[in-house]
């Protein structure tokens, strides 16, 4: 059996500094798998194309992971397909209207008509932002 991936973690708080190595700080192994995922058989990453959701800080080209096991819930963020084009949408449950709102005041929100095919494909639960 193989041994997960795990990265060096310095359990220290400091405002912008490096720790020093001379500090007496314990060194523990951190598993981002085990820090980012809850279910894993029902999670994926996904890469984000656009800036629709940018005032949540989440960037085109940031990666998200997204668990298809959580419920939809009012304010969460999900990846949702709508009659064919994937968005990636904050969820108002609003009495019995369902509205795709984006962080990004460029983007009109989009209620959901009881006609509408869309089919949610999982709740964003983090993400992952390169500088």
């Amino acid at each position: 059996m193989s041994e997960k991936p795990s990265v060096d973690f310095i359990n220290s708080r400091r405002s912008a500094g490096f720790p020093s190595p001379a500090a007496d700080y314990l060194q523990l192994k951190l598993d981002l798998n085990q820090l980012l995922i809850q279910h894993r058989e029902a999670t994926f990453f996904m890469r984000v194309d656009g800036d629709a959701m940018i005032g949540d800080g989440i960037h085109s080209q940031d990666l998200i992971v997204v668990d298809r096991s959580l419920p939809l819930q009012h304010k969460k963020i999900a990846v949702i397909v709508l009659e064919g084009e994937l968005l990636l949408k904050r969820v108002l449950l609003q009495n019995d209207k369902i509205i795709l709102s984006s962080s990004n005041p460029e983007y009109e929100d989009i209620e959901l008509s009881a006609e509408a095919q869309f089919e949610v494909w999982g709740i964003v639960t983090a993400v992952i932002h390169q500088f």
